[in-house]
C-alpha cells in the first residue's frame, strides 16, 4: 500500500514537472503575439517568427507529453476532463493546428493569403494558447461541473463514469472571474518569456528595443494578475480530503499547505524569485541579455510548486462543484500499482531526453539570429 501511495505521489509530481516545461515553454506563443507589435519591417517579423519558430515544435510536443502522461497515470481525469469540457479543450487543439498550420505554409509556394495572414493565426495562437491552457489549470482551484459514478462501469447499457453537469462542455469555465485572471496570468507570462527569450536570441538593436518596452508592460500586468490569483486561493476555502477519501471545503487549504509542505513552499518562492530577477535584471540593464535562463527555471519551479499544492497533502486536483464526492484526487483517480510501477521504470529514460533536449537547443542558439543570417540561408519560415 506504501508503494502504490508512493508511485501517486512520483506521478502527480512528473505530470507538475511537465506542466512546468510546458508553460515555461509557452514563450514561442508569447513570442508570436509580438510580431506585429515589434516588428515594424518584413525584415524584423522574419526574425521574430525564425526565432520562434526553432522552438515551437518543442512546445507542441511537450504539450502531447503532457496530456499523454496524465492519460496513463490519472486516466479518471482524463476522461472526466476531456470527455466533459471538450470544447474548452478542443478550442486549445485548434488554437495549437493554427500554429502548426501557419509555421509550414506561410512561405510555401502557391500560398495565396499571404504571409502576414499566417502571421496573424500565429498571433491568435499567442494569446488563445497560453490564456485557455491557464484557464483549463485554474480550474483545478475553482472547480467543474461534473458527477463521477464508478458504479456505472458494470452497467451494460449505459457504462458511463462520468458527466458532465450542463450543456457547455467547459465554456463555463468562462464565468468564473479567477479562471479568466489565471489565464491572463499565464497569457501576459508567455508574453514576459516570450520578450526575454528573443532579447537574449535576436541580434538586432531596433528589435531589442521594443522588446524591452513590451517587457514592462507585460510583466506589470502578469504580476498583478498572478499575485491577485494566488491571494484568491490562499484565502478562500479549498478542497480537502479527509484520511477516508470524504471530500470537504476548508478555509484557506492552499495557503496551509504551502506551510505544511515547506519543501514546496521554497521550491515555488524559488521560482518566483528567479521569475522576478530575469525580469528585474533585464529591464534595469541594456547590457543584460540572459533573462530568459532566470525567468525560465523559475516558471518551471514556480508551477511545479502550485500543482504540487493542487494535488498533495490531502487535497482534490480536480474538485467537482456539482458533487463534492465526485472530486477527483491523486488517490481515486490513479492507473493500477502494475501501470504506474510499469511506467515508472519508463520515466528513467527522461533525464536523457531532457540532456538531449538541452544540446539540442545549445546547438541552434549558439549564435544570435541576425537578417544577414536569415539572407543567408533557405532553411526558415
Amino acid at each position: 500500500m506504501f508503494e502504490y501511495e508512493f508511485l501517486q505521489h512520483y506521478w502527480w509530481f512528473i505530470v507538475s514537472l511537465l506542466g512546468g516545461l510546458l508553460v515555461f515553454l509557452l514563450f514561442v506563443q508569447g513570442g508570436n503575439v509580438l510580431i506585429f507589435s515589434a516588428g515594424r519591417s518584413e525584415a524584423e517579423r522574419g526574425l521574430i517568427v525564425n526565432s520562434t519558430g526553432r522552438k515551437w515544435e518543442l512546445t507542441f510536443t511537450t504539450l502531447v507529453t503532457f496530456g499523454g502522461a496524465f492519460f496513463a497515470s490519472f486516466p479518471l481525469f482524463y476522461s472526466t476532463s476531456f470527455g466533459g469540457a471538450y470544447w474548452l479543450w478542443v478550442l486549445i487543439l485548434i488554437s495549437f493546428v493554427f500554429q502548426a498550420v501557419s509555421y509550414e505554409f506561410q512561405t510555401k509556394a502557391g500560398n495565396i493569403l499571404g504571409r502576414n495572414t499566417f502571421r496573424v493565426f500565429l498571433v491568435i495562437n499567442g494569446f488563445l494558447g497560453p490564456f485557455l491552457l491557464g484557464m483549463a489549470v485554474a480550474t483545478f482551484f475553482t472547480g467543474s461541473d461534473f458527477i463521477v459514478n464508478k458504479d456505472a462501469a458494470g452497467d451494460s447499457l449505459a457504462p458511463v463514469i462520468s458527466t458532465w453537469g450542463n450543456g457547455w462542455h467547459g465554456l463555463e469555465a468562462f464565468t468564473n472571474i479567477w479562471n479568466i485572471c489565471l489565464g491572463l496570468a499565464v497569457f501576459f507570462l508567455a508574453m514576459t518569456l516570450g520578450a526575454l527569450y528573443m532579447i537574449n536570441n535576436i541580434e538586432d538593436g531596433n528589435i531589442v528595443l521594443k522588446l524591452r518596452l513590451r517587457l514592462w508592460l507585460s510583466s506589470f500586468c502578469f504580476l498583478i494578475l498572478f499575485v491577485a490569483f494566488l491571494l484568491h486561493i490562499c484565502i478562500a476555502p479549498g478542497f480537502a480530503v479527509d484520511q477516508d477519501g470524504t471530500v470537504f471545503m476548508e478555509k484557506a487549504k492552499y495557503l496551509h499547505n504551502f506551510l505544511e509542505m515547506p519543501a514546496v513552499l521554497a521550491v515555488f518562492l524559488a521560482g518566483v524569485v528567479l521569475v522576478l530577477c530575469g525580469i528585474v535584471k533585464t529591464l534595469s540593464s541594456k547590457k543584460f541579455r540572459k533573462g530568459i535562463w532566470l525567468a525560465g527555471p523559475g516558471t518551471v519551479l514556480a508551477v511545479l510548486g502550485l500543482l504540487l499544492v493542487a494535488g498533495y497533502n490531502g487535497t482534490s486536483y480536480y474538485p467537482s462543484t456539482a458533487d463534492l464526492q465526485s472530486s477527483l484526487t491523486i488517490a481515486n483517480s490513479c492507473s493500477s500499482q502494475f501501470t504506474l510501477k510499469t511506467m515508472t521504470i519508463v520515466s528513467f529514460i527522461i533525464p536523457f531526453v531532457v540532456a538531449y533536449i538541452a544540446y539540442a537547443w545549445r546547438a541552434m542558439d549558439r549564435k544570435s539570429l541576425t537578417a544577414d543570417e536569415l539572407k543567408n540561408t533557405t532553411d526558415k519560415y
